[in-house]
């Protein structure tokens, strides 16, 4: 789920979009994959959305005017929904966290990722009592801290960040959306790197429930998924 190139894909090119669609993209390999996320109606739309759709109301209406050149008007605009949460504790401490986060560039080295992961922990620790986990701009604090402890291979600081992000991605990301899906497996990874195997097994059937209709049984992704769930069903026999 992270930007690793650009593909033209004409067919897919034709779906409009909408903030709370009912349809997301996955990639298999270089073969891009529509899934409907819930029921669709004969004569529904299919949508998708072009954009992040964590970002508040009027931050997504900027980027679609000045990349798409149209206002979105789906329910989700019309509603502001979750903005209060999205935007939630100090505004100067998460316009900060907001410009650290948009600095942040993908390390290429060790040095470059403790780098990024000091960074992290100073604000995350000065921030305790002053931004909850819902802030977007705090939660995307915590994944990038979680990558550079992951990156660092520090298994256990890494799990602690991650689980302070599953709440909010369960309140951004309902239903079944590929993104809480792909941290849901990411967690239980961990978690199962810890022994925590009955609690890696919970996380990984949460990931299992959403994967399975977000990216479909035969996803690449859904296998390594299953290997691993599997794995954990088997330690918590033998203990």
């Amino acid at each position: 789920m992270q930007d690793v190139g650009v593909g033209l894909y004409p067919s897919m090119s034709l779906l409009n979009h909408s903030c709370d669609p009912n349809c997301v993209i996955v990639f298999e390999g270089h073969q891009l994959l529509l899934r409907s996320v819930r029921e669709i109606q004969i004569g529904e739309e299919l949508t998708i959305s072009y954009i992040e759709s964590l970002m508040p109301t009027s931050e997504r209406q900027k980027q679609l005017v000045r990349q798409y050149c149209f206002e979105c008007d789906c329910l989700l605009c019309q509603n502001q929904e979750k903005d209060s949460e999205k935007l939630a504790g100090e505004e100067h401490a998460w316009k900060e966290v907001k410009d650290a986060v948009n600095k942040v560039r993908y390390p290429k080295s060790k040095e470059e990722w403790k780098h990024v992961l000091a960074r992290c922990q100073n604000l995350l620790s000065s921030n305790m009592d002053r931004l909850p986990d819902t802030n977007i701009y705090q939660l995307k604090m915590l994944d990038c801290a979680m990558d550079a402890c992951i990156n660092l291979e520090s298994w256990e600081e890494a799990l602690c960040y991650g689980l302070r992000t599953l709440e909010p991605y369960r309140l951004y990301y309902p239903g079944f959306h590929p993104l809480r899906a792909v941290q849901l497996l990411r967690v239980g990874k961990l978690q199962y790197s810890q022994d925590m195997f009955p609690q890696a097994l919970e996380t990984l059937k949460q990931a299992y429930n959403i994967m399975k209709v977000t990216h479909g049984t035969d996803h690449s992704l859904m296998k390594t998924l299953m290997e691993i769930k599997e794995e954990c069903e088997a330690m918590v026999r033998i203990q």
